[in-house]
């Protein structure tokens, strides 16, 4: 009864507190463990899972597809410039469904979603028709196969813990998953568009942005090199718009969306400091003073900086050539801002001024020794600044090709543990990602939350919760009748349900790991094997679409969609009853009772 109290407190804190999954799911461990219900080292099992070394792994190489942008010119390419609201969501939902069966779908989304919010303010679709239904097919995708979802990972780790089962192998839910996935998606392209309400993030709603001239080099070995301005994707950039085009010594104004680009071309273009780091993700598109930046480190080892001129400057009232501004400071100014508006000069013929907000270029140590220098009012940092290492993005391509190859036959006895830890470790050797930016990009909170779901329901298992509950739930099966009794498909629609209940209110591996045990138990009370129940728990906790704190995908997408509760329930709750529906239809069939 303890153990059942302590769960009991855990949903509650889970649903009504705001403290982090992670905490409340951890003080619930602990709370078991300095009662003396069960064994530390039981407790601490799950910081040794399986599941749980797989989703840290992965998460390291989605950040070398990041880091490349591996993603980002082919998305690019593959987006274009749909026609209506369900055209866009089609390009975005069937990609992201079927990368998400290879690659874990919370890293896709985190690759994904600043592309979708480029795309968005380039087509003038509101961002919110288009990253719920990029959440939700994610979701759907991730079912597909074993390494979809972190939560199926985990789940099939604490499979080999029970009698009768054992872990399934990379396509063996797909069964079930595919015909989940297109019916998935053709209810979410048939409704979302009349159930999205056209909201806007925190970010959408700000305005006055700062407005830059830039100058840009198309380098001759640039893909970009023959294309013209609107099949390169420069013509509707976001905030930004193409002035003219510098190409030896002819000046090309207004320029035509037909004129192809040839290699040494320098483009002026005039936008807001977002579409500055849209322009560094084209591959061979450098910044113009690149050239003549003479820095020991690579152009992608340097960040975009926002510096205000101080009173005190030294080198006030002179042009940006004549103070060798490149040489004292080791950066280079690739913009300049008057009072919020554009310096349309050349950059060596600037004046600079007090108050001039300039736009560099330099190494992260810049920001160290000048945030407190009398030279500067503010020096900080743009987020996300940092060039791609596009030379290296056919490298990753490569790695996470392979690393599926190599999970899905088996070779050489690889599973998708030594497959994900094989690939994250030739992702660092081959500076897909540096080790700093691997160890970055793990979610300790995420990994946390799995270690104290696992434990909890280690504790169950160790104190016999899972079959006291069990028990509870085939005697209200009872009290139905016999006839419902001796219907295992309907205890199945049940605890399928029941999963899709817990993972929306708490999260999807905590409804998992304490449901997983329960349908266990459930199976042996009724006489029939354990495996279609394991699986309806799987596929349950999988579908976390009615809130947005049941699954990471849902809860990233929450602040920049500008979403509110009621859009998550408005078109989750369907969609979860016909998962639910087609998961009770189709498991028995292929693993029967």
């Amino acid at each position: 009864m303890i153990t059942l109290s302590v769960l009991a407190i855990v949903l509650l804190s889970l649903i009504f507190m705001k403290a982090g999954p992670d905490l409340i799911l951890i003080g619930g461990l602990t709370l078991l463990v300095i009662t003396g219900v069960v064994p530390a080292e039981k407790a601490i099992e799950g910081f040794a899972s399986k599941g749980l070394l797989t989703v840290a792994f992965l998460y390291v190489v989605a950040e070398g597809m990041r880091q490349t942008g591996a993603m980002n010119f082919l998305g690019q390419r593959w987006l274009g410039t749909p026609k209506g609201i369900v055209r866009a969501q089609a390009k975005i939902a069937l990609p992201a469904a079927i990368g998400s069966a290879f690659i874990n779908n919370t890293p896709i989304v985190a690759m994904v979603m600043p592309l979708m919010t480029e795309w968005s303010r380039k087509i003038g679709i509101s961002v919110s028709h288009l990253l719920l239904p990029l959440s939700y097919a994610t979701i759907l995708g991730g079912m597909c196969t074993l390494i979809g979802t972190s939560t199926t990972v985990v789940l099939n780790g604490t499979l080999r813990d029970y009698e009768g089962l054992s872990e399934m192998g990379m396509y063996d839910i797909s069964i079930i998953g595919i015909p989940i996935m297109v019916i998935g998606l053709a209810y979410l392209l048939l409704v979302s568009k009349r159930l999205i309400p056209e909201r806007k993030s925190a970010h959408q709603e700000m305005s006055n942005a700062r407005e830059y001239s830039v100058e840009m080099l198309l380098e001759p070995t640039s893909p970009l090199v023959g294309q013209t301005i609107e099949q390169a994707g420069l013509r509707s950039l976001p905030g930004m718009y193409l002035i003219e085009i510098e190409r030896q010594e002819d000046v090309i104004p207004a320029v035509s969306p037909q004129e192809r680009l040839m290699g040494n071309d320098r483009l002026i273009f005039v936008g807001v400091v977002d579409s500055v780091i849209d322009l560094q993700k084209f591959p061979g598109l450098k910044t113009a003073a690149d050239q003549q930046f003479r820095l020991e480190k690579r152009h992608n080892d340097r960040v975009l900086i926002e510096a205000v001129v101080a009173n005190s400057f030294p080198f006030k009232n002179r042009t940006i050539r004549d103070c060798r501004f490149r040489s004292y400071y080791n950066a280079a100014v690739i913009a300049v801002t008057r009072d919020g508006q554009r310096v349309d000069k050349k950059i060596g013929d600037i004046t600079l001024e007090s108050g001039d907000t300039l736009l560099l270029e330099a190494r992260p140590s810049f920001l160290e020794a000048q945030r407190n220098s009398r030279d500067f009012y503010l020096v900080s940092e743009v987020q996300n600044s940092r060039a791609p290492r596009h030379e290296r993005a056919w490298a990753a391509r490569i790695i996470l090709i392979g690393m599926i190859i190599l999970v899905s036959f088996q070779f050489f006895g690889i599973d998708m543990l030594k497959g994900s830890m094989l690939a994250a470790c030739v992702m660092i050797a081959t500076r897909c990602c540096r080790a700093s930016e691997a160890k970055a990009s793990i979610d300790l909170s995420v990994l946390l939350t799995i270690a104290a779901g696992i434990g909890l329901g280690e504790a169950m298992i160790y104190t016999e919760t899972h079959n006291y509950l069990a028990g509870k739930f085939v005697s209200g099966i009872d009290y139905m009748g016999d006839d419902l009794r001796n219907n295992p498909r309907l205890a199945l629609a049940i605890m399928c349900g029941l999963t899709m209940l817990f993972n929306n209110i708490i999260t999807a591996k905590a409804a998992g790991l304490l449901c997983l045990p329960i349908s266990v138990a459930v199976a042996r009370e009724l006489g029939v094997d354990p495996w279609p129940f394991a699986i309806a728990v799987i596929i349950g906790a999988a579908s976390s679409f009615a809130t947005p704190h049941g699954y990471q995908t849902n809860q990233m997408i929450y602040g920049p969609g500008g979403y509110k509760l009621r859009d998550y329930m408005v078109i989750g709750i369907p969609l979860s009853l016909i998962v639910c529906l087609i998961t009770t239809i189709i498991t028995p069939l292929w693993w029967p009772f």
